[in-house]
């Protein structure tokens, strides 16, 4: 397993490290497969946005697959939650992901517990490029303390829940990543382009 540390500006701010701001992340690259790129990690550590400007560079197709549930409910992922509960909402995300990751030439972005189910992790390990996007619980803490659309910290104290969702599933995350990356606080740019060459050199048999 591959770890790249970073350091620097904070990822999860899009006006700092936006990957649409300097000229050189519009570069394409290409990758010497067509391998889906799976990007993994708790909420807030920066998978959409990293994803999103991966994606660019690459010339491929981005899937945010909270999004795209959203799109099949015609709902918003804390509705899902209200109305269905954890339990049916992860139902409906397993679903999507057996979908997703059947897809070639694609960089997904899953949602933070999408590690949890056992057969969603075999799916992960066996369809794609796992790379877990890896932060801290300070600065988890900061990039989601003012968002309104996590149905599991919307409690009297998110921090100890992002604690305790930590411990349950950074083992996990461990156990289906090719690749990690420590986002810390580097621009989304920076780090996007010195994600490439890892993923330019990693070599992953899938049938």
């Amino acid at each position: 397993m591959n770890v790249l540390e970073h350091t620097g500006a904070d990822p999860g701010d899009t006006s700092a490290g936006s990957p649409c701001a300097p000229a050189e992340a519009d570069a394409r690259v290409a990758l010497p497969h067509d391998l889906p790129v799976f990007l993994v990690g708790m909420m807030g550590a920066g998978k959409t946005t990293i994803g999103r400007g991966l994606a660019r560079v690459l010339g491929r197709e981005f899937i945010d697959l909270d999004h795209e549930l959203e799109a099949r409910c015609g709902v918003r992922v804390p509705v899902i939650f209200e109305i269905e509960g954890e339990g049916g909402f992860r139902k409906r995300e397993a679903a999507a992901l057996d979908q997703c990751t059947q897809r070639r030439g694609i960089v997904l972005a899953t949602g933070g517990g999408a590690v949890l189910a056992p057969e969603n992790r075999r799916l992960l390990r066996e369809r794609g490029v796992v790379v877990y996007l890896r932060a801290t619980v300070d600065e988890l803490y900061r990039r989601t303390s003012r968002d309104r659309n996590r149905p599991l910290l919307a409690n009297a104290d998110p921090r100890g829940t992002l604690r305790d969702l930590m411990t349950q599933r950074e083992p996990l995350y461990d156990e289906v990543a090719d690749l990690v990356v420590d986002t810390g606080t580097m621009p989304v740019s920076h780090l996007v382009k010195s994600l490439l060459p890892l993923l330019q050199a990693y070599e992953k048999k899938i049938p």
